[in-house]
C-alpha cells in the first residue's frame, strides 16, 4: 500500500508540472503589447569567412565577361562561351575575408553584403570593359546554413537558399520544438567574422525576439533547444527502472540457481 502511495504521488506530480508548464508552451504571448517598429528592416545577410560565393559577370558580348568568369574547365569546355561552358566555380572565402578574382587578384569581401560585394566587384571590372559596355554583376551565397540540435522533432542541418532565415522558420524546419523542449532559453551559438564567439539565450514566449538582433540567423548559426526538467526526470526514472529489473534479473537467476543446486 505504501508503495502504490508512491507510485501515485510521483505520477501526480508529473501531471501538475506538465501542468505548470502549459504557460509557457505558446510563441510570442505577449504580442499585443510590443512596439514592431524596431524590426522594420529588411535583413541581408554578410559575407564570412569560409563561406563559398558563387560569382557571375554577364555582359551583352559574351567574349567581354569570359576573363572576369571562373568556369570549370575541361577538354570539352576550354575556349566555348559561358554559357557553353556551364558550371561556374565556386569562391572559398579565406580567415581574412578575401578571395582571389580572375583579371582583379586578390578582394577583400568579408563583410560585405551581397549587393555591396557586387557593387565593388562592378567597380574593379569596369575600366577593363568597352564604353559601351555595363557589366550585370551577380553574387550568390552557395554554403549558407544553420544547424538545430536538441528537444526538437527531427534535428540537423538545413540549406538556406534565400539567404535569410528567421529563427522559428528553422525551428520549423526542424520540426517544431517537442513538448519536452524549454522555450524560453533556446541557446544560439554564433561565430562573427573575427572568430569570436557567443552564446546567447532567446525567449520564444516573448515577442520581444522579433525585435532582437539574433531574429535573424546568420550562416552557421547552431541552434540549441534544453530538454526541461519533466525530460529529465523520465530520463531518470528510466534509468533507474533498468537497473532495478536487471538487478531483479540476476537475483531471479541467481535464486532459481541455488534452488536446483540444492534440492
Amino acid at each position: 500500500m505504501k508503495n502504490l502511495s508512491f507510485v501515485l504521488l510521483f505520477f501526480l506530480s508529473i501531471i501538475l508540472a506538465s501542468c505548470g508548464s502549459v504557460k509557457n508552451i505558446a510563441y510570442l504571448q505577449n504580442s499585443d503589447e510590443i512596439n514592431f517598429e524596431k524590426s522594420r528592416f529588411l535583413y541581408d545577410a554578410r559575407i564570412m569567412p569560409k563561406d563559398q560565393l558563387t560569382i557571375s559577370v554577364n555582359t551583352t558580348t559574351p567574349e567581354a565577361s569570359l576573363p572576369f568568369n571562373l568556369l570549370l574547365q575541361n577538354e570539352y569546355t576550354q575556349g566555348r562561351s559561358m554559357s557553353a561552358a556551364g558550371v561556374l566555380m565556386p569562391y572559398l572565402v579565406d580567415n581574412d575575408g578575401y578571395i582571389t578574382f580572375p583579371v582583379i587578384g586578390r578582394l577583400k569581401v568579408g563583410g560585405l553584403t551581397k549587393s555591396e560585394a557586387e557593387k565593388l566587384i562592378f567597380e574593379k571590372i569596369r575600366p577593363y570593359m568597352a564604353e559601351s559596355e555595363n557589366p550585370v554583376v551577380i553574387v550568390r551565397m552557395s554554403s549558407y546554413s544553420v544547424s538545430v540540435l536538441g528537444e526538437v522533432a527531427r534535428p540537423g542541418s538545413f540549406q538556406v537558399s534565400r539567404e535569410k532565415i528567421t529563427i522559428l522558420e528553422a525551428l520549423a524546419q526542424a520540426g517544431d520544438l517537442t513538448i519536452y523542449g524549454v522555450r524560453d532559453k533556446v541557446k544560439l551559438i554564433r561565430e562573427d567574422i573575427t572568430g569570436k564567439k557567443q552564446i546567447v539565450n532567446l525567449n520564444l514566449n516573448d515577442a520581444n525576439l522579433v525585435n532582437s538582433p539574433y531574429y535573424y540567423l546568420q550562416q552557421n548559426d547552431v541552434v540549441y533547444v534544453e530538454p526541461n526538467k519533466v525530460k529529465a526526470q523520465n530520463s531518470k526514472v528510466g534509468q533507474t527502472t533498468t537497473l532495478w529489473f536487471s538487478a531483479t534479473s540476476i537475483l531471479i537467476s541467481l535464486t532459481s540457481l541455488l534452488y536446483n543446486i540444492l534440492k
